[in-house]
């Protein structure tokens, strides 16, 4: 079974700074037919004005993923990513870029910061959630870059329970994979037993399993052997495996 979710159906908040796109129930959007996924909380497209951004805040139990589109976004958080000499002392620069993937487990609490430091250009990004697969781990920080050519065509996995393939270690029963299809560009993916696969188009068109979606659309498989992308535009897109 394939339910197609359309971008206009998403809840949308506009605060001026930040442009917000909400695939499910988040903040005051609620909406109790779109509360998740699976595993799967939160997919929020943002794109926050430039010299603006979330001021320090704090998460715990949630596998926090972002994926920048364009511009940048500068992370700081409580566990000395992104603060001055961080890099030096073995922790990450904190600053996410188009073909970056980063990775906060929450775990027993983190507090962090975003902001788009770049005169004039607004920062577009996805922010992810995800549930781990179990509360009160140690909180934890990654970020890892794939470059278009690594997507180009196919699906490159991009996160995974066990960092396998390069991919940032994520801390749930879930994998994320990114890819670029265009033209005659097609993958195939067989999709296992008892999983959820789902779709989210970031940008440009393509057919799901011979379904047409176009940005900010979703595909959601249940009980579907294989996973088919074929006939994009420009499309970049994330397929998520999941746990019911």
């Amino acid at each position: 079974m394939i339910t197609l979710r359309k971008s206009a159906e998403r809840g949308h908040a506009q605060h001026g700074w930040l442009d917000s796109f909400h695939s499910f129930s988040f903040a005051d959007y609620r909406d109790p037919a779109h509360m998740g996924v699976g595993n799967l909380r939160v997919i929020n497209e943002d794109r926050i004005a430039p010299g603006t951004g979330f001021g320090t805040h704090g998460h715990r139990d949630m596998e926090i993923v972002s994926y920048v589109l364009e511009g940048e976004l500068a992370h700081q958080d409580s566990m000395g990513n992104g603060t001055a000499g961080g890099a030096e002392t073995g922790k990450a620069a904190g600053v996410i870029r188009p073909g970056d993937v980063q990775r906060m487990s929450a775990g027993t609490g983190v507090r962090h910061s975003e902001f788009n430091h770049a005169a004039g250009q607004t920062t577009h990004f996805l922010q992810i959630w995800i549930l781990p697969e179990r509360a009160g781990i140690a909180p934890g920080y990654e970020q890892r870059h794939f470059d278009a050519a690594s997507k180009r065509g196919r699906l490159r996995l991009v996160a995974a329970p066990d960092g396998r393939d390069g991919a940032v270690t994520l801390h749930a029963d879930a994998t994320l994979s990114a890819g670029l299809f265009t033209g005659a560009e097609r993958a195939e993916l067989p999709l296992p037993a008892g999983r959820i696969a789902y779709v989210h188009l970031v940008r440009g068109s393509l057919h799901v399993n011979g379904h047409p979606l176009q940005a900010g659309d979703a595909a959601r498989l249940d009980a579907e052997t294989m996973l088919v992308l074929e006939d994009g535009e420009d499309a970049e897109v994330l397929v998520f495996d999941l746990a019911p």
